[in-house]
């Protein structure tokens, strides 16, 4: 975050330097998040929560029910679990009714489907199987028709969308045996022939979803350094890769806990010769592009996994009325009722974030970088709790398998199968660590510019005095905003009288999230990089206010559709917004009394061997 910082290694350094040169500078649009962690609550970028035109939502119902009645009739989940295949002719199918073009434009033999439909046909795809849900997200979300779709030239947007339509599968191979969070690891390299007219391509990638059954991939490797004011500058490059180019190898499937069917491993390239025309978006832009397509990519999890949330509220209703225990349903015990409770609330303000991150997206009149990453981020969490809580509600039928429940005459609930499938969502596409230190960085963005011009060591006096009063100034009126009241947003009163003290709950706590943040950036100063805990704190406590803002005003936007719901979605927005309340609290408090220190002394320790004898006892 600092490259400034005295004491931090040149290799630290060097990655730092790579990532900041490489991420979205600058702020051409306004974003709803990194306003409330400044201090403001921008109401009107949340209310009335957006809606699809008709049309738009009848385009996407048509397609879910077509979708629908093709996977049920022809896809078994618990198959594809034991075999670890999604059959071809299921693939097939799918491609010929444009699943694996959903979100390529019509000129380009695509579905042309908005970001909002896109999103509720993984939703429901998740909720019937994972395995499948993957396949159809990897290849469109981050896969080649993304950033082809972003930065690809007209060229190279003809020849490769519309194979796509046809059943082409794509991939997007970033992660490495070695290089993960870190790209200035990667060992991949792209070398220019002698004639400039092609690139010639050698190292192995890791993980890459889709990549064993790939017909085209996106690959970053690096290019030859360049020499920028004196000092080698590594370039990480973007290429198209036909994966029936000669020198291209599937070297190694993985198997997994969970996602059984998902096809990924080791692909190795070896003297894969790629011609120019491949590159995409230019030398040494690679980041820049895998960076803006996670940006959107990420949003499709948030629709899977809360679509897998939904699945399991259906199968711990009707569970908790079906099971007795000393007489009366499970569900009325209080021990079970109250999971019950925050699984339906908790899984109802996944559904407002989702929607609401899904429908700023397709707007594109906002920034949503952290809108995004706090969308995956939170989903994901919140749905390992909620599907947790419903395998504990299930007991022994939560942990015995679907084939083996359905064998001896009961319901094949796969809740087995949905906990396992589950647990990699809080991994993949940015770990719940690296989207708290992407979410930390971006939105103290503003604090850091001015602290970063005046620490600059390579800035001269003059140029340090005038970022230090300009800075100066600049707090000098900020700051006592922070403490002074504000009235609540305009259209606040529109809301339920009971939600309405929520919102007024965030537009106070966005100031005092700003004015403490700004209080540990002047303790902390350059140090406050190496912060991990205290910046995943103001993360969580930023997280809770937005999706206390979205829950809000999703439930008014759906009591006034009525739907035969009443104020069913009140009540659970209420509950969601009580429990975040006292989080909040809990993470203030938390800033100033916790045991960091001690339990990072402790770590060194435990890295040291010191307490090596409590491995005792077992057989190693």
């Amino acid at each position: 975050m600092d490259m400034y910082q005295k004491g931090i290694s040149q290799e630290k350094r060097d990655s730092l330097e790579l990532a900041e040169a490489s991420r979205e500078a600058e702020w051409n649009y306004p974003s709803f998040v990194r306003e409330l962690f400044h201090g403001k609550l921008p109401w009107e970028f949340v209310h009335p929560f957006p809606q699809q035109s008709e049309e738009d939502k009848k385009i996407g119902t048509e397609y879910m029910e077509r979708l629908k009645a093709y996977l049920t009739a022809n896809l078994d989940p618990d198959e594809v679990d034991k075999t670890g295949e999604i059959p071809a002719s299921v693939i097939k199918g799918l491609a010929d009714m444009g699943a694996m073009a959903m979100k390529i434009p019509k000129e380009y033999d695509g579905m042309g489907l908005s970001q909002v439909n896109y999103n509720r046909a993984v939703h429901m795809v998740a909720s019937y199987c994972g395995s499948t849900a993957v396949l159809l997200s990897a290849h469109q979300s981050i896969g080649v028709p993304l950033p082809l779709g972003l930065f690809g030239t007209e060229e190279q947007k003809k020849k490769y969308l519309p194979l796509f339509r046809k059943g082409a599968v794509s991939g997007f191979a970033l992660t490495e045996p070695g290089a993960g969070s870190d790209p200035r690891t990667m060992k991949t390299t792209a070398i220019p022939t002698e004639d400039g007219k092609h690139y010639i391509i050698n190292g192995e990638k890791l993980w890459c979803s889709n990549g064993n059954i790939a017909d085209v991939l996106v690959v970053m490797c690096q290019t030859p350094p360049k020499i920028e004011k004196g000092k080698e500058k590594k370039q990480i490059t973007a290429f198209i890769v036909e994966t029936k180019t000669p020198g291209f190898e599937v070297a190694y499937r993985c198997s997994f806990m969970g996602l059984h069917g998902v096809n990924l491993g080791v692909l190795k390239f070896k003297d894969v010769k790629v011609p120019k025309e491949n590159l995409v978006l230019g030398e040494g832009q690679g980041l820049k592009l895998a960076f803006s397509t996670l940006n959107t990519g990420r949003l499709t999890v948030p629709a899977a996994v809360t679509g897998m949330c939904k699945w399991g509220l259906m199968v711990a209703r009707r569970w908790a009325n079906e099971r007795k225990q000393w007489g009366v349903p499970i569900g009325e015990h209080q021990a079970v009722a109250t999971k019950l409770a925050n699984a339906a609330a908790t899984t109802f303000a996944m559904d407002a974030v989702t929607w609401l991150s899904s429908h700023m997206a397709a707007a594109k009149k906002l920034d949503i970088r952290l809108e995004a990453a706090i969308a995956k981020l939170f989903c994901t969490e919140a749905s390992w709790r909620v599907i947790d809580d419903i395998f504990q509600i299930r007991g022994g039928r939560g942990f015995e398998t679907s084939p083996s429940l359905k064998g001896r005459g009961e319901a094949g609930y796969a809740v087995e199968r949905m906990f396992r499938d589950a647990r990699v969502n809080l991994i993949i596409e940015g770990t719940s660590q690296i989207m708290r230190l992407f979410i930390a960085r971006e939105a103290l963005d503003p604090h850091l510019r001015r602290i970063m011009a005046m620490l600059n060591p390579k800035a001269s006096i003059g140029a340090k005095l005038k970022a230090a009063v300009s800075a100066g100034l600049h707090y000098l009126v900020w700051y006592p905003k922070m403490w002074l009241p504000s009235p609540a947003p305009a259209g606040v009163g529109d809301l339920p009288e009971v939600l309405q003290g929520h919102v007024k709950f965030v537009n106070k706590t966005t100031k005092r999230l700003a004015r403490t943040i700004f209080h540990k950036m002047m303790i902390y100063q350059q140090k406050m990089e190496s912060k991990q805990n205290l910046l995943s704190r103001f993360v969580d406590i930023g997280t809770e206010l937005f999706v206390i803002s979205s829950t809000c005003s999703y439930a008014l936007s759906l009591v006034k559709q009525g739907n035969g719901i009443g104020e069913s979605p009140v009540e659970l927005a209420d509950l969601y917004c009580r429990q975040a309340k006292t989080r909040v609290e809990r993470l203030f408090a938390d800033l100033c009394c916790n045991e960091d220190k001690l339990a990072t002394s402790m770590a060194k320790k435990f890295m040291a061997g010191q307490y090596e004898w409590l491995e005792n006892d077992i057989i190693k």
